[in-house]
């Protein structure tokens, strides 16, 4: 008989798990899948195409419904998970249903922050992060509002680029002296600024939000320094949060986010975690590729195999705003050793290295990321680079010209 599997969430991590079990021991597990979302998994890092009118909905499902049908999975979306009873491990859905487990397993993401501001419950204040979101924020653009992003992360310059390629007239406000500070370096992020700003989006650094204006609508938006803006909607960009209080309430351990070993469990016997609502080694990534890489370390667990998971390498490698990002590893150089980097700012090109004795250890690409995967498998590998580095940072076509 298979032994009965739950997990909760359903999201990109818990159908990576599912499928890298698939792989592994198809019919060892009786999987059921809980998820509040009314929709099937779907590639929340194409949401802004979505919001932008690129793409619908129904075209960025991971997987279709005969799919976790012919895996044997009992998909239980549109239905929350409300308490956990590991006493008699079941686990209790706000319809009032009840799902008996052996094994069970957190997958349940992030949420978006929303700042404590005054007027931050106003209407007309969204967050940008999932399927409803993107709803929402579309009947705002359609209305031609004027909407201030806040935050400059990957989160606010996607929700600017879709609302902006939707209709609405967008400044994206953003507390730090340059976008994506955790993932650019200077030079890098004011290329970004000037291709999105190209696209007609305003961008406001050094805006600390202090106030939402308005009394029964949002009507614009004040900073510390003085600055106004008037606007009709606002949206939160400005982080995430682990969610783990359904895993705290049930006695599971939880600082950040829920607490993981190296085999991806938790305090409890038989109850694991994975993604975005994981603390391991003290780091939550909130990030897909580590969640992929901890479903294959989980998966293989489940299946009486002793893989381990030693952390992920930081990468970043999407299209932000319709520009190629990449950036991998100790990009500032925070440890030392040798920069290299070259930049066409006609072109909007951007590449730098970071290399310690003869190894790359970080890495920022914009504008062309054709050799992100390479850098990555580098930084991971601890290679000698000195036969890759005129490719890496010009390109192969450039260096064969110059060898030719």
């Amino acid at each position: 008989m298979s032994e009965p599997l739950v997990i909760i969430g359903n999201g990109m991590a818990a159908a990576r798990l599912v499928d890298e079990l698939s792989k592994r021991a198809l019919g060892r597990y009786a999987i059921a899948v809980i998820g509040a979302e009314p929709r099937l998994a779907y590639n929340r890092v194409l949401l802004s195409s979505v919001l932008a009118g690129e793409t619908e909905m129904a075209e960025i499902e991971l997987k279709p419904t005969s799919w976790w049908r012919d895996h044997g999975v009992t998909l239980l979306y549109g239905r929350k998970a409300r308490a956990i009873d590991l006493s008699t491990k079941r686990v209790s859905l706000e319809s009032g249903e009840n799902i008996g487990f052996s094994k069970l397993v957190f997958a349940t993401g992030s949420r978006a922050l929303r700042l404590t501001l005054p007027g931050a419950q106003l209407p007309g204040v969204c967050v940008f992060r999932d399927g409803a979101d993107v709803d929402a924020l579309k009947r705002m653009a359609a209305q031609r509002k004027r909407i201030v992003v806040i935050g400059g992360g990957l989160l606010g310059l996607e929700a600017a680029y879709g609302l902006t390629k939707s209709g609405a007239v967008v400044t994206l406000a953003h507390v730090a002296e340059r976008l994506m500070e955790r993932q650019l370096d200077a030079p890098a992020a004011e290329l970004l600024k000037q291709s999105i700003e190209s696209k007609g989006i305003k961008t406001l650094l050094e805006a600390n939000t202090i106030r939402i204006i308005g009394d029964d609508h949002v009507r614009g938006v004040e900073f510390a320094d003085g600055r106004r803006l008037e606007a009709e909607g606002v949206v939160f960009a400005a982080g995430i949060a682990p969610n783990m209080e359904l895993a705290r309430s049930a006695g599971v351990e939880t600082q950040r986010g829920v607490i993981i070993n190296d085999h991806m469990e938790t305090n409890i016997d038989s109850v694991f975690a994975l993604g975005e609502c994981a603390q391991h080694r003290g780091v939550c990534y909130g990030l897909v590729e580590p969640a992929y890489e901890q479903a294959r370390i989980l998966a293989a667990r489940l299946c009486g195999e002793n893989d381990i998971y030693e952390g992920s390498i930081v990468a970043t490698n999407l299209k932000v705003s319709g520009v190629s990002v990449f950036s991998a590893g100790d990009f500032l150089g925070r440890d030392g050793g040798e920069t290299v980097s070259w930049r066409d700012i006609g072109l909007g090109l951007y590449k730098k290295l970071v290399i310690d004795d003869g190894r790359l250890v970080g890495a920022v690409l914009v504008g062309d990321a054709s050799a992100a995967l390479s850098c990555l498998e580098l930084i991971r590998s601890q290679a000698d680079i000195a036969q890759w580095r005129d490719a890496l940072i010009f390109g192969r076509a450039l260096c064969d010209r110059k060898a030719a």
